[in-house]
């Protein structure tokens, strides 16, 4: 390869990792199960997650409910209990944050998740999905740990929540589900530099289609 050409191509590797980092990670979760849609199973330290460089998402050209709902489903958490959409109707409103190992910009954001999620009201719960957590419950456990997030992490499951993870798109995505498993508003991909502002944005109003009262996080 000519000089020239290394340059070029060196150039193009950083900025489709700036892409990821800034952003997300792309891919398809396969159909029948709950799996990472990027990537294979990081079978690395935690904090040095395995990641290809990924373009930067397209808009998700659709709202959330189009890609499913959470109306009937079981799921298995890390913990090795089993939540249903009976743990849902206890909520007026679950944020539930897709993301996996292979993804660096999921890991990244994780400490956010984790502060937001402790200062949300007794109402409003956020739990997440790990694609590829199967398998892989240790380094799970281990990015949880070190970001600081003690809430419930799905890793497996049935019904509605496997077709849910086939149409996302992206990673880190996140849905907004009423106390029905319904989904509201638009799909929140990518990292947010103002995360607890657009999450606390998109809780009010799926608690406002309900007629619910707004929250307030401080």
């Amino acid at each position: 390869m000519r000089l020239g050409n290394r340059k070029i191509y060196s150039l193009l590797v950083i900025a489709c990792l700036l892409a990821a980092i800034l952003a997300g990670c792309s891919g398809k979760a396969p159909d029948g199960a709950v799996n990472a849609p990027a990537n294979e199973p990081a079978n690395e330290p935690a904090n040095e997650p395995a990641n290809e460089p990924a373009a930067e998402p397209e808009e998700s050209g659709g709202t959330a409910s189009q890609l499913g709902s959470l109306a009937s489903f079981t799921a298995t958490t890390l913990d090795g209990d089993t939540f249903t959409q009976a743990d849902l109707q206890e909520k007026d409103v679950t944020i539930i944050n897709f993301w996996s190992l292979t993804c660096r910009p999921c890991i990244a954001e994780m400490p956010d998740l984790a502060a937001y999620a402790k200062a949300l009201p007794d109402n409003v719960q956020l739990i997440t999905v790990c694609l590829d957590g199967s398998g892989n419950e240790d380094i799970t456990k281990e990015v949880l740990q070190n970001a600081g997030f003690d809430g419930v992490t799905l890793i497996s499951g049935s019904g509605d929540l496997v077709d849910l993870c086939s149409n996302l798109m992206y990673t880190p995505t996140t849905l907004f589900a009423d106390s029905d498993g319904q989904l509201a508003g638009d799909p929140i991909t990518g990292m947010q530099a103002d995360l607890p502002g657009v999450y606390t944005a998109a809780v009010n109003q799926a608690l406002a289609a309900g007629g619910k009262a707004e929250i307030s996080v401080e």
